[in-house]
């Protein structure tokens, strides 16, 4: 479902293809123009991994291929904020839970982050709804408002989420006990 990710013809191409569609686009953190500079900002971002600037996955889908990217940007005080991206023909399949559930329990079973928080543009509809539906995530523009009046500076761009490493264990390890229950027993 994740895999690091990895300067490779075949794979940056598949992305940016992907990431270039107007419905995408736009919610991209990391805008390439061209594939040349698609290739350079994965360089780039895996530099910056390698430096602990940030933790950046290839999404695939259930046959390997490429279909988008998760990331953990800023990190600071074993916090940092979520990007997202999947490719149009993808969307509204699942893969998006898919790989946040992946990519939360590398960051906070295998990697010490303590809290992911996702800044979402207030008309980004999709994203606002997809993230209200984790029962691990908060609302956070009041209850962060130095994060919150940082995000938006000049004017009211984004809504702000959080999800604490306490709150996603919890639901965790509850779903973990749900589905043991819910396991044939073997004789």
């Amino acid at each position: 479902m994740l895999k690091k990710r990895e300067v490779n013809g075949h794979e940056c191409r598949i992305l940016f293809d992907l990431m270039t569609h107007p419905d995408v686009f736009p919610f991209v953190r990391q805008k390439a123009f061209s594939y040349d500079e698609f290739v350079f900002l994965t360089k780039q971002t895996i530099e910056a991994e390698e430096r602990n600037e940030l933790i950046s996955r290839t999404i695939l889908d259930e046959w390997e291929n490429p279909i988008g990217t998760i990331n953990l940007y800023d990190i600071d005080s074993k916090s940092g904020f979520l990007g997202t991206w999947i490719g149009k023909p993808f969307h509204g399949k699942g893969y998006n839970n898919m790989a946040k559930e992946a990519f939360f329990q590398e960051l906070f079973f295998e990697r010490e982050i303590e809290t992911v928080y996702m800044r979402i543009r207030k008309e980004n509809i999709r994203s606002k709804k997809a993230a209200e539906k984790l029962p691990y995530t908060i609302f956070s523009n009041e209850t962060k408002p130095e994060i919150f009046n940082q995000l938006n500076r000049t004017e009211y761009v984004y809504d702000l989420y959080e999800v604490p490493k306490d709150l996603y264990t919890m639901t965790f390890i509850r779903n973990s006990a749900v589905e043991e229950e819910t396991q044939p027993m073997e004789a």
